[in-house]
């Protein structure tokens, strides 16, 4: 390959800025499948699975927490002895619940986003009497989601008798009742089981989760709300009732909670590699001239929370899934400065259809075959971010680190390309690897949480290319065989050191 590499700008559009952000909701871990299944099958699960929980300073000073707001990076994350889960504020500083990227949320704030992202009357979210000041009034405090706290409560509210004749479930902090979330009363959702009370809780999680993302990104941006063209949303989430199961409207519920008065939206799904899907989707549409703002954003998974929990507690550890994930990215025309995301022609990888179940074929294709196009070489690409599952998580519940097998992966590629030799494999993986950081959280780890440092990296000139891969397991759907993916190359712009 010619070492001159791309020319990169011509007319492709850049990944302007980024938000990452965490929300920390360990009374909603029951509320995950996995324990939300279990504690059915066995209820003396509840007890245990909450004494297992962490507190919020814990999970604001656990180390792979911060590396996702962008406090520390992963190369420092890799510097940190583990167990990193035993290790508190004490032991390496103070640590900010707000980073670079974004910020860990608390519950008892985010439950207040649960109520603000609340649009039906009866409200489908509600507090007792006697904390609703309270949850209100911290959310007005609040620098950056202030504008949320603009809602009003109903004048004799009936959560509690919802929630002890089961018609309801509890919003809890501790053991303390804060309110709780209905299921759709009215007469077309009353007998709908997609419109209960556990359902809308996940579809109220994504929306309020992916809401606290895409403020953050128009604050970080310091652009008005108005100024978005159009937003996609990119989770995994299903939002609808019995005639349209997971049919969406996500992206642009999104948007009208945050102001994006300008914009419309869609969904993207795509399983884990949504929201690499979505970002060129995006920039494809950017590209085009068809619109010059679009926010992408990737609300957290409900679902998800809580999936390892038996592993943590046979090993004696906390509960470590006990967070939302949420991502939101502005992409425009290219600005000059920021990072670009190129999409010539066949600079896209995609995992096609006669690749079949092979790594090795789906690989090729999303590595090999884009890089060729650009006129590029493995060795030529200074990062590659493929799925960042936090490995703490992952190897205690059996799967070993994903992280690492993916960059095995990676390097046996190059091998088999002939641009490296089997025995620079252990010194490909250093230079072009890092440690995993992400939350189990389905859709958030594949990739795309590197590119707040990504983006950060490029514009201190101290990286010059990131190529990002992303898979999906089709599979889960039940009507293939095949999983899915996708790759893009992001580039440092051109024109920003000139």
């Amino acid at each position: 390959m010619s070492s001159a590499g791309t020319t990169a700008g011509a007319g492709n559009p850049v990944i302007k800025n980024c938000a990452q952000c965490l929300v920390h909701v360990p009374d909603l871990v029951p509320y995950g499948s996995k324990p939300w299944r279990e504690i059915l099958k066995d209820p003396s699960t509840g007890p245990r699975l909450m004494e297992a929980l962490r507190s919020f300073s814990q999970a604001v000073a656990y180390p792979p927490n911060q590396t996702f707001i962008g406090n520390v990076t992963p190369d420092q994350l890799a510097g940190i002895a583990r167990p990193w889960y035993s290790r508190d504020d004490k032991q390496h500083g103070e640590a900010s619940r707000t980073g670079p990227f974004g910020e860990i949320v608390s519950q008892d704030l985010f439950f207040a986003m649960l109520k603000a992202a609340n649009v039906l009357t009866p409200p489908l979210v509600e507090f007792v009497p006697e904390h609703r000041a309270a949850l209100k009034a911290r959310l007005a405090e609040h620098p950056v989601l202030s504008s949320f706290a603009d809602f009003s409560f109903v004048p004799e509210p009936t959560i509690e008798a919802e929630i002890a004749d089961g018609s309801a479930l509890a919003l809890r902090s501790g053991g303390t009742l804060l309110g709780g979330v209905r299921r759709d009363n009215r007469a077309e959702g009353r007998e709908d089981e997609n419109l209960d009370a556990h359902t809308l809780l996940e579809t109220l999680c994504v929306k309020a989760s992916g809401a606290v993302a895409l403020q953050w990104l128009l604050h970080r941006e310091a652009i008005d709300a108005g100024d978005i063209d159009f937003v996609i949303s990119c989770g995994e989430e299903a939002a609808g009732d019995r005639y349209q199961r997971g049919a969406g409207g996500m992206a642009k519920s999104i948007a009208q909670m945050c102001g994006c008065v300008s914009a419309s939206g869609m969904d993207v799904k795509n399983f884990c590699a949504g929201p690499a899907s979505a970002l060129i989707t995006a920039g494809a549409l950017v590209k085009s001239g068809l619109y010059r703002r679009v926010a992408v954003v990737a609300g957290g998974s409900l679902a998800k929370l809580g999936m390892k929990y038996q592993a943590f507690l046979e090993h004696g550890m906390p509960v470590l899934d006990d967070c939302l994930g949420a991502m939101a990215f502005l992409i425009t025309p290219d600005d000059g400065v920021s990072p670009i995301l190129h999409l010539e022609p066949g600079t896209v990888g995609v995992a096609s259809v006669g690749a079949s179940t092979s790594d090795e074929a789906v690989y090729r294709e999303l590595i090999l075959e884009p890089l060729n196009v650009l006129g590029l070489g493995m060795t030529e690409v200074d990062k590659f971010a493929p799925e960042l599952h936090n490995p703490e998580i992952m190897e205690h519940s059996g799967s070993g680190d994903v992280v690492h097998k993916n960059y095995r992966l990676i390097a046996a590629i190059a091998v088999l390309a002939e641009q490296i030799t089997k025995a620079e494999m252990p010194a490909f993986i250093e230079k072009i690897g890092m440690t995993g950081f992400a939350p189990t959280q389905g859709h958030i780890p594949s990739a795309i949480p590197y590119m707040g440092h990504a983006m950060q990296a490029m514009r201190g000139g101290t990286l010059r290319r990131a190529m990002f891969l992303c898979k999906a397991s089709l599979f889960l759907n039940r009507v293939t065989e095949l999983y899915d993916g996708v790759s893009f190359l992001l580039e440092a712009n051109p024109q920003a050191n000139r």
